[in-house]
């Protein structure tokens, strides 16, 4: 049984460490956005405005900028729904990234406060414990597609002629 979850869990490992990815990538492209527009002025404000909140405050201040976003996601949805294939993915892309950028944006100002809970602190770590788990089940999976898509010979031609012999000889014996 656990053999036969194994690729549901590599697949979740993936979709989470795709997410962590775009965390840190995002990180330095909003903080060249706040660079480029008064968004430093912004998060200073903010940051002291944070600074005399509660923590249970401060999380209300986390949570409330990524609600807007949820009807971009609805719109990007409803696009995919009626057949708009490029607009829809291009909505959900965009507002994904930007999900991921407002969020990336508004922890960085609120971290330190929302840590000083308990109950997040230990969400915090069990989350970064988390993503050490994915990293360590999907980087054994990376080196054997970058093993294979290298082509040294040895692992990538065999292992893709097996692959083709067997669906030839499939397609043969249904017929």
């Amino acid at each position: 049984m656990r053999r036969l979850l194994q690729p549901f869990w590599v697949l979740l490992a993936v979709i989470f460490l795709i997410e962590a990815w775009l965390w840190d990538h995002l990180e330095p492209i909003v903080a060249w956005v706040v660079a480029l527009i008064p968004l430093q002025a912004f998060k200073q404000w903010l940051a002291e405005r944070v600074d005399a909140l509660s923590p249970a405050m401060t999380l209300i201040v986390f949570i409330v900028p990524v609600i807007p976003l949820f009807p971009l996601k609805l719109v990007g949805f409803w696009l995919l729904a009626h057949e708009y294939w490029l607009s829809a993915i291009l909505t959900i892309i965009f507002a994904k990234f930007l999900g991921v950028g407002v969020a990336a944006f508004i922890f960085d100002v609120t971290r330190d406060k929302l840590l000083e809970m308990d109950w997040f602190e230990t969400l915090y770590e069990f989350v970064m414990g988390l993503r050490a788990k994915a990293s360590a089940l999907v980087d054994p999976v990376k080196l054997r597609i970058k093993d294979a898509v290298r082509g040294d010979g040895a692992g990538w031609s065999s292992r893709m002629l097996r692959l083709i012999q067997r669906f030839r000889k499939s397609v043969h014996e249904a017929r």
